[in-house]
């Protein structure tokens, strides 16, 4: 039954992206992949975002992270809402994952 309800919010997610076809741009950098590529990129990271129960981001997670870079992460976070995801974690990751980024705006 976790697996269903997992497999359609990640679908809801997929619809959502498709549905705005942004193009993310960043603070003092440019993102330049897609919200949808940047959510997709950062699924290692879900554990740790998750509502009521969430889990030190996995070094996966942190290496994702890194690799998206700021300004990318902060469009997710500044974005959307997305379902299942609480944006205060969301916004912590970079401290938790020791990346020097500046916080978002």
């Amino acid at each position: 039954m976790r697996h269903t309800r997992s497999s359609k919010v990640l679908a809801t997610f997929v619809l959502m992206l498709v549905m705005t076809g942004l193009v993310v741009h960043g603070q003092s950098t440019t993102c330049t992949v897609t919200f949808f590529s940047s959510l997709i990129q950062l699924i290692p990271c879900r554990p740790a975002v998750v509502p009521f129960s969430p889990i030190p981001p996995s070094e996966a997670c942190c290496t994702a992270l890194r690799t998206l870079g700021q300004s990318c992460l902060c469009v997710l976070v500044n974005g959307p809402p997305i379902s299942g995801v609480d944006r205060n974690l969301a916004i912590q990751l970079p401290e938790k994952c020791n990346a020097n980024f500046e916080p978002c705006n």
